[in-house]
């Protein structure tokens, strides 16, 4: 089979790893295929077009590419390309994101595409989807409303002495026990960059996570009409695990800009604080939001809110929102 020469481009940007982009690599090198980021003065006309330029978009508010891609065919893939905001609701198009092949999909990434960012770290899902179908998440859509296990860790590791996990949501998945215990045993120290479902943690898989060199632990207090089963469940998880000792240990993302208050969105970063965890905001529909949202993601940065107790204080005495 004649040898193909491949462009790859991170719409992104490449401040983080793109694992579709890393997965495609990696299959094209096994071909014997050429691979390379596209770069329009390289690449671009009156050059000889490349056979095939992958374009990947994971961010919805991401700009397209703007310049011209000179390749004999273009694969446009991602959730940035299928998720578009109708009436303030984001709508999923799955047709416009298709899914990897499995021979890609189960593939070791190519990390050599991002030599900064995954110096010595794994990036990959062990599962896939999730039973929650919440209106503002389009997990569902593009996964499933369950959560199901889509990989074991020697799929994505091999001995690296970071493992960054971006599972929607794990512990729904029926194996999440094993998923966990390979976690613990390989000695790496991991980030969970996705928020953990504290409404599922229980004495069992709070146990097995204390047993993981954990570097930083995402939960998520994303609805206000949870309230009491996540501030029982987020308390008992700081009892069980000490984590508290250090600020930022525990992120705990918080959903505003959608159906709550702001007074609601400052009771739930204020209970963070009185369990020494650190709120992250997570503004939906950034790009319409308020601006007094973007205000409360600054002043929930670390320096500033463990400085300044009061957003009030924060917004100059402003009491009203």
């Amino acid at each position: 089979m004649e040898q193909e020469r491949i462009g790859l481009i991170d719409v992104d940007g490449h401040n983080y790893p793109n694992l579709p982009l890393m997965k495609i690599s990696a299959w094209h090198k096994q071909q014997g295929d050429t691979v390379e980021w596209y770069k329009p003065l390289l690449h671009g006309f009156p050059k000889k077009p490349l056979d095939r330029v992958y374009m990947s978009k994971v961010f919805s508010f991401s700009h397209d590419y703007e310049y011209y891609v000179n390749a004999e065919k273009i694969i446009r893939g991602g959730s940035g390309y299928a998720i578009q905001t109708v009436n303030g609701k984001e709508v999923f198009d799955k047709r416009k994101d298709a899914d990897l092949p499995d021979y890609i999909e189960h593939i070791y990434p190519d990390y050599s595409l991002y030599p900064e960012q995954t110096k010595d770290t794994a990036f990959g899902f062990l599962t896939r989807g999730c039973p929650r179908g919440c209106a503002f998440c389009h997990v569902e859509q593009k996964e499933g409303k369950r959560s199901y296990k889509a990989a074991d860790l020697s799929e994505f590791w091999r001995g690296q002495k970071k493992i960054v996990l971006c599972d929607p949501n794990i512990l729904a998945c029926r194996e999440h026990m094993e998923l966990l215990q390979q976690l613990a045993d390989s000695g790496a120290k991991v980030n969970f960059n996705q928020g953990l479902d504290v409404r599922l943690m229980n004495e069992e898989n709070i146990a097995i996570l204390k047993e993981i060199k954990l570097e930083k632990i995402h939960v998520a207090y994303d609805r206000y009409e949870d309230k009491d089963i996540v501030e029982q469940k987020m308390k008992r998880f700081k009892e069980m695990t000490g984590f508290d000792k250090d600020k930022g240990k525990v992120t705990v993302y918080i959903l505003v800009n959608f159906g709550t208050t702001i007074e609601q969105d400052i009771e739930r970063i204020q209970f963070c604080r009185s369990l020494n965890f650190s709120p992250y905001p997570m503004i939906y529909d950034r790009e319409h939001a308020d601006p007094i949202y973007k205000k409360l993601q600054r002043w929930c940065n670390n320096f500033i809110f463990w400085k300044t107790p009061t957003f009030e204080e924060y917004n100059g005495g402003n009491k009203s929102f």
